[in-house]
């Protein structure tokens, strides 16, 4: 067993120990403090986006700040690691998201379990992927691009935000689809990796609504499509892939909030209907949409759904990622 799990454990168990009355207590003055939520992510990716946006409005129902601390590195797992490890007191939860819980277990010696070193809060949303490149590339669509990525094998570079995040896994399967050979640049985040696409550093990435949507509209980066089956309301001239000429090729992620281990009942109780509420809130949705999150059906915005997403993900994909041979940083 290793040093953080030990420690992880100690806490956990520190936590159940205290008397059932001291526990309900201080469950029932809840929050009388400041709370941190961990994004294992760097700022300006579309992890950070969520969480700031969420954040935002969350404190309006719990009646504390919420602290955003990005603990990127490792695709994610240090930053998740970190919620592991937080003492169970309601005053640090943080995010995942489908690459740090379905991908990470695979590519990753984790001194955590996915599914049980955590207490799910909610899901939040979803959101495909969009298919972009360097603005100084030549090709103007879709097909064009796949035909320049055929006639330089080996010479792009795709960004990711680390071995097995989601702009990695999207950028693997599109050149599986794609019979193109090109070569990764892992960050620390999409944030910084979308900076380095922007200055031309490297030619395209897989990557999110939240950082494609904004250099899109400032013209610093060419969009060639989708990955999904209908268009995104904040990119109406963006086609999918299936109209851009790459049918099937389908790829999104999925955020969510998790808790440390033994987290007491009506802490977690508390954080869900926060996030459940502020998922409800107007402006939150529209903001939500404008990088093309989907946020999940209320029906699913409970700890029982998380559970249950995260089995099925990780019986779907386990066996792709490990055929891919992906390793982790």
């Amino acid at each position: 067993m290793t040093l953080p799990r030990r420690r992880f454990l100690h806490l956990a168990a520190g936590a159940a120990a205290l008397p059932v009355t001291a526990r309900l207590a201080r469950a029932q003055s809840y929050p009388a403090r400041q709370i941190t939520m961990i994004v294992p992510f760097a700022a300006g990716g579309p992890a950070d986006t969520v969480g700031r946006i969420l954040a935002e409005r969350m404190r309006t129902s719990l009646g504390q700040t919420i602290v955003i601390e990005n603990v990127p590195g490792a695709g994610g797992s240090i930053g998740v690691g970190r919620i592991a490890r937080a003492a169970p007191d309601g005053y640090t939860f943080g995010m995942g998201i489908s690459s740090t819980q379905v991908v990470n277990p695979v590519i990753y010696a984790l001194p955590y379990d996915v599914q049980s070193d955590f207490e799910p809060i909610t899901l939040i949303a979803s959101n495909p992927h969009f298919i972009v490149a360097k603005k100084a590339n030549p090709a103007n669509d879709l097909k064009e691009f796949i035909a320049w990525l055929k006639a330089n094998p080996d010479k792009a570079t795709a960004g990711t935000a680390g071995a097995g995040s989601p702009p990695h896994i999207g950028a693997v399967f599109f050149q599986n689809l794609t019979g193109t050979r090109f070569g990764y640049v892992p960050y620390r985040g999409g944030g910084p990796a979308m900076q380095d696409l922007v200055a031309g550093q490297i030619d395209m990435m897989v990557d999110a609504p939240a950082t494609v949507v904004p250099q899109l509209r400032a013209g610093t980066i060419k969009v060639y499509a989708l990955a999904a089956k209908s268009r995104l309301a904040s990119a109406p001239n963006v086609p999918t892939t299936d109209e851009a000429g790459l049918p099937g090729f389908h790829f999104s992620a999925w955020f969510t909030f998790l808790a440390p281990k033994d987290m007491p009942k009506p802490m977690v109780e508390r954080l869900n209907a926060a996030a459940v509420e502020a998922l409800a809130d107007s402006g939150v949705r529209a903001r939500l949409a404008e990088f093309g999150l989907d946020p999940f059906p209320r029906e699913q915005q409970t700890p029982q759904a998380v559970t249950a997403l995260l089995k099925a993900e990780i019986e779907t994909w386990w066996p792709i990622i490990k055929a891919a041979k992906i390793k982790g940083d």
